[in-house]
């Protein structure tokens, strides 16, 4: 795919007519827009082979062939004093006392444990599928009481168990931690997560579960996102490459494809099936919004109708001032210090805006550009513009 030359928008150009003789915009849109535009921008030239082929291991997965989660309760020791407040998190200091038991050191009745260096966490790791006793797992540890941070920790002899129970892995090892943090005289500076590290190749397997490459003479395909065109095409695809019946469409998600029962037959042809291409249906016109994080994707088919939108934005600020009211000499009286409340509301101007009806993904974003919100009045525009009919995708909320 020969390069295509990259040519900024109006809304970037520096030398666009609107801007004072300093080059500054006199109605700035925010550095967040800027770079919205710059992503769905790239996204619009980059999607004109959107609808290539690809290979079926990329559409479809394995029926049953998974991973699975693994998770354990252990004890972290070695830490410089920032460990769990044992009189705060009994659940550790039992655990300890337990963990002693069965190394044979036993503790007089009574006996009141205040240790700083231990913390107890809880320990997660993925199983992947064909995994074999002795093979290594990378592993999480996360604290699950108050300790202040794990740097320096050791995690001691950890089963990790499956949801049936059955513990299929050991973990041991140091922890790496991807932060640093330090304190002094109630300051604190922190820089990520301290209460949660890996360790790489922390964990051994131990017992692994059964994973049957199909069951009898069929394996089962599964769509990633479930599309009855994309089906009808993959199975078109293998009976032309394996001949007629070999595979047969189930629904809009499963497709059955006769597979060799031999084991290394089988994982042949399953290896010569995945690296099949096939034209993968277009998607529909979606939007994708998070509310927690402002951010919103949007693919190349959205399109709006035309219409209005009017943007407005009412701030309201509460503050305080001390005041101080001093008695006069020998009345006897107190000083007092009372708060005088200042509350202010403010409503900047709105702004009614005409967006014509677009059929590209630049252009879109170039409309909503034009009123000049923030990614996160962007939610509420297009939640908005979504409930009037001129949106024409599919708004999905995460």
């Amino acid at each position: 795919m020969s390069a295509r030359p990259i040519r900024l928008s109006p809304f970037m150009n520096p030398s666009r007519p609107g801007r004072d003789g300093h080059g500054r915009d006199p109605h700035p849109r925010g550095p967040g827009f800027t770079l919205l535009f710059v992503v769905f921008s790239m996204l619009a030239m980059l999607a004109s082979g959107a609808f290539a082929q690809s290979r079926i291991k990329d559409l479809a997965t394995l029926q049953g062939v998974r991973g699975n989660q693994l998770v354990g309760y252990g004890i972290v020791a070695g830490l410089d004093g920032s460990g769990d407040q044992t009189t705060q998190t009994p659940f550790t200091v039992q655990s300890i006392v337990s963990m002693l038991g069965q190394l044979g050191v036993q503790l007089p009745p009574g006996t009141s444990l205040q240790l700083r260096n231990v913390a107890a966490v809880m320990v997660t790791a993925t199983l992947p599928p064909f995994a074999r006793p002795g093979q290594a797992l990378d592993v999480t540890v996360s604290s699950m009481g108050n300790a202040r941070n794990l740097r320096g920790g050791t995690l001691l002899m950890t089963p990790l168990r499956g949801a049936d129970g059955q513990i299929y892995a050991v973990a041991q090892g140091n922890i790496l931690l991807g932060g640093a943090g330090a304190s002094s005289g109630g300051s604190s500076v922190q820089i990520n997560q301290l209460n949660s590290g890996r360790i790489p190749s922390g964990a051994t397997v131990e017992r692994t579960p059964a994973t049957p490459v199909g069951q009898g003479e069929f394996v089962n395909l599964e769509l990633r996102d479930a599309d009855f065109t994309t089906a009808t095409r993959m199975v078109d695809t293998i009976n032309a490459a394996f001949g007629e019946g070999t595979a047969q469409a189930i629904d809009a998600r499963h497709v059955r494809v006769t597979a060799p029962a031999e084991s290394n037959q089988r994982v042949g042809f399953l290896a010569r099936m995945e690296n099949l291409s096939v034209t993968r249906a277009e998607a529909s016109p979606r939007v994708i919004i998070n509310a927690r994080t402002g951010s919103v994707v949007m693919n190349q088919l959205v399109t709006v109708l035309p219409c209005a939108v009017a943007h407005g934005n009412l701030s309201v600020t509460v503050s305080s001032d001390p005041q101080v009211s001093q008695p006069g000499a020998f009345s006897g009286g107190q000083t007092v210090v009372t708060d005088r409340p200042n509350i202010e509301v403010r409503a900047d101007r709105g702004q009614l805006v005409q967006i014509p009806g677009s059929a590209t993904l630049n252009e879109v974003v170039r409309a909503l550009n034009a009123v000049g919100a923030s990614p996160q009045d962007l939610l509420s525009i297009l939640q908005a513009m979504r409930a009037a009919g001129a949106l024409q995708a599919e708004l999905e909320i995460i």
